[in-house]
């Protein structure tokens, strides 16, 4: 035992780390954070601010889109004047100077086509024809204008498009045609008319 006890002593001073020797230990590199995933949805970046109309584009705008220059008149002829009242009318082609031009002396009126109820004009700035009604809720029916007009006095008196038309004789899809040409022609109407408007603030009543 006492054999045993003195062999045990010997080995575990052996085996106890010395005080004095220093073991030179790597330093180990400091564990960074990782990065935290934002769950933020990114706005896209074409949407990161709201789309302006076109008429706030143009104010904004630090030089103003160039305004079309007004052509001049057409010279007067010595043919024999025109009856026929053309001031109210403008050309419609594209490719035209006077397009959109009222009273410029550049339309004559040619008649009517095949014995038709509406005038064929000629504009001799490009050369062109059209006829008058064109751009109208008339252009290209076979029906009579004034039945037109009295169709859509009676829907816009509330009458419904199928009373509308057993009373006129008329099929109701051409009575919803008409209808739906005609509120085009308002929106458009409205759009060229009623912008600009400045308005207090008032009870809808009185509006």
């Amino acid at each position: 035992m006492v054999l045993g006890l003195l062999w045990l002593c010997i080995m575990l001073h052996l085996a106890w780390p010395s005080r004095d020797v220093t073991t030179q230990t790597k330093p180990s590199k400091p564990i960074t954070p990782r990065r935290k995933r934002s769950t933020e949805p990114t706005p896209f970046v074409g949407l990161t601010q709201k789309p302006l109309c076109a008429r706030c584009e143009q104010a904004t705008r630090e030089t103003a889109p160039l305004l079309p220059v007004r052509p001049n008149p057409m010279p007067a002829t010595h043919r024999r004047p025109y009856t026929v009242e053309t001031s109210k009318h403008f050309c419609l082609h594209t490719d035209c100077d006077y397009r959109g031009w009222l009273g410029l002396n550049n339309l004559r009126a040619n008649g009517h086509p095949s014995g038709g109820p509406w005038r064929q004009l000629h504009c001799l700035g490009c050369n062109g024809s059209f006829p008058e009604h064109h751009g109208t809720i008339f252009h290209g029916k076979q029906a009579a204008v004034e039945l037109i007009v009295r169709v859509l006095a009676c829907l816009a008196e509330g009458l419904g498009i199928r009373a509308t038309a057993r009373v006129f004789e008329v099929d109701a899809n051409t009575v919803l045609h008409w209808l739906v040409e005609a509120a085009e022609q308002l929106r458009a109407f409205s759009a060229s008319f009623l912008c600009d408007l400045h308005v207090r603030q008032l009870h809808l009543d009185a509006l």
